[in-house]
């Protein structure tokens, strides 16, 4: 399937957010948001970077004129790094987050990746504003003999609720979360072979999409069970040449009619492993469309990216050549995408059916 027969892209509405130069908690940029409706008001969740690479989770009301984003006002911050495990020796953060509605809890629940003393996980945090947000931990993985591999032994990104429960497959109601382990090797690869291995790698050659479930029951006795993934399933990885290096999730899974619509993005060029900030790789958007009854299914997927950084504002900044969506609202019965723009600025976009 080209871009031309992917039911959807991305049309550019434009810069929405870019650093206060005089707040000193944005001095490395404004990214990577969350966002969501609270009390009849859009809200957006945005990374904020301070000197060092220190993230913080901020919060800000967006201003829509005409059924369009057009600002934002600061609301201050909502997430920074303080406990033991958002905070490491020479690094600590709490970065990128995503928030799905679960309306069967009635709670916004955020993904984040905690920096701590391991290096990045993913962590949870829920809310029923948006304002005020209570940690539930990081996350640990059940092994099952099924995965072939146990997932708390790698670093974790890129991970997006569901807002319905699914059947998993072991005939269970369950939330549904994707997410991006890190460094998997492939299951093809001998022992003989492991000290040539060249991570990260998947199913596929590069770093992979994979699904998780949390029976229902059990969190509506405990909401802490939200954290405890079970049932790992391989989803997707890199098959396209915009996408070679790695994929991972963008934006948490829109119901449309074909299934679930999850934004993604893909990575092109060369990794640096004595660079944190990578200056040699490119970002791009494509799509997915997953099962509606079985979401880790892909029923389809553009070969091509729907998006990729063509503008000074995406193709200049702390890691240049990015965009990376990470939120996606409806306003007025039209989509609109929130997507980082270079690692610095927070831009918009809006999507339309071919």
């Amino acid at each position: 399937m080209s871009v031309a027969d992917f039911p959807f892209r991305l049309v550019r509405e434009g810069l929405l957010m870019a650093p206060d130069q005089a707040e000193p908690l944005e001095a490395e940029g404004v990214l990577n948001p969350a966002a969501g409706w609270a009390g009849g008001e859009l809200f957006l969740l945005p990374r904020m970077v301070a000197e060092g690479n220190v993230s913080r989770v901020g919060l800000a009301r967006v201003e829509v004129e005409a059924g369009r984003p057009v600002g934002v006002t600061r609301l201050g911050v909502v997430l920074e790094p303080r406990t033991t495990w958002e905070r490491g020796p020479g690094n600590a953060g709490v970065e990128d987050p995503r928030t799905t509605w679960l309306p069967l809890l009635g709670l916004h629940v955020m993904t984040y990746v905690a920096y701590g003393p391991v290096g990045p996980r993913t962590a949870l945090a829920v809310s029923a504003d948006l304002r005020d947000w209570r940690r539930l931990g990081p996350v640990v993985y059940r092994w099952d003999e099924d995965a072939e591999v146990d997932l708390n032994l790698y670093h974790n990104k890129d991970a997006l609720f569901l807002p319905e429960p699914v059947i998993a497959p072991d005939g269970e109601l369950s939330f549904a979360v994707l997410h991006r382990p890190m460094g998997i090797l492939n299951p093809d690869t001998s022992i003989g072979d492991l000290p040539d291995a060249k991570p990260p790698t998947g199913a596929t050659g590069g770093e992979a999409i994979w699904m998780s479930f949390i029976p229902v029951a059990g969190v509506q006795d405990d909401l802490s069970a939200l954290t405890v993934w079970r049932g790992h399933r391989y989803v997707a990885g890199p098959e396209y040449a915009w996408e070679e290096l790695k994929i991972g999730g963008g934006t948490p899974p829109i119901r449309v009619p074909e299934g679930w619509l999850l934004l993604h993005h893909g990575v092109t060029g060369r990794f640096d492993a004595s660079r944190i900030l990578q200056q040699h790789v490119h970002y791009a958007a494509g799509g997915m469309i997953l099962d509606a009854e079985q979401p880790w299914l892909v029923v389809a997927r553009s070969v091509d990216s729907i998006l990729q950084a063509d503008t000074e504002q995406e193709r200049a900044g702390v890691v240049p050549n990015v965009v990376f969506p990470t939120a996606a609202v409806e306003i007025d019965g039209e989509t609109f995408v929130f997507y980082g723009m270079a690692d610095s600025r927070i831009g918009v976009a809006r999507l339309v059916r071919n």
